[in-house]
C-alpha cells in the first residue's frame, strides 16, 4: 500500500462524510424555509439550501478530479430522523423557534463533519476549500442561533 492511495482514502472519507452532512444541510434548510413565517428567515434558509447544494458541487469535483466517480447521492439517517422530527414538533404548533432550533442542532452536525475533515492529513488545495466552506457553515450557525434566540 503506498502512501498516496491512503492520502487518496482519506480524501474520500472525509469528502464523502462533508457530502452527506451537506446533503442533510440543503434538504433541513430547504423544508425549514418552507415552513417558517418569518418572511427575512425564510429567503435566508432558501438562499442557504442552494449555497450547500453549491459546497457539495465543489467538493464533488474535487472528488472526480482525484478519480473517485461513484458518489453516493444520500445524507444520514439521523439527518432524515431530525427533518422527521422537526416536522412533527412544527405540526404540534413548534413554530419558528421550534424549526430554528432544529436547524442550530443540523449546523452543529454540519461543523463537526468539517472539523473532524480538517483535522486529517488532506492536501493544501482541499484543506483551503474546506477552510473557506467551514468558515460559510460557522457563519450560518451563528445566524441561526440568534435567529433561534431572537424568536423567543
Amino acid at each position: 500500500m503506498s502512501n498516496a492511495s491512503a492520502t487518496l482514502r482519506e480524501v474520500e472519507e472525509a469528502l464523502r462524510n462533508i457530502i452527506e452532512s451537506l446533503i442533510d444541510s440543503q434538504e433541513g434548510f430547504q423544508q425549514i424555509g418552507d415552513e417558517l413565517k418569518d418572511e427575512t428567515h425564510k429567503h435566508y434558509f432558501l438562499v442557504e439550501s442552494l449555497k450547500r447544494a453549491q459546497f457539495r458541487g465543489d467538493l464533488e469535483t474535487v472528488l472526480h478530479q482525484e478519480g473517485v466517480h461513484d458518489i453516493k447521492e444520500s445524507g444520514t439517517a439521523s439527518g432524515a430522523v431530525q427533518r422527521t422530527w422537526a416536522n412533527l414538533k412544527h405540526k404540534l404548533g413548534g413554530g419558528d423557534h421550534t424549526l430554528l432550533e432544529t436547524a442550530e442542532q443540523g449546523e452543529d452536525a454540519a461543523k463537526a463533519a468539517y472539523a473532524d475533515a480538517l483535522n486529517r492529513e488532506l492536501p493544501l488545495p482541499i484543506r483551503e476549500l474546506l477552510a473557506t466552506q467551514s468558515a460559510h457553515i460557522q457563519a450560518s450557525h451563528d445566524y441561526v442561533k440568534a435567529a433561534r434566540d431572537s424568536s423567543n
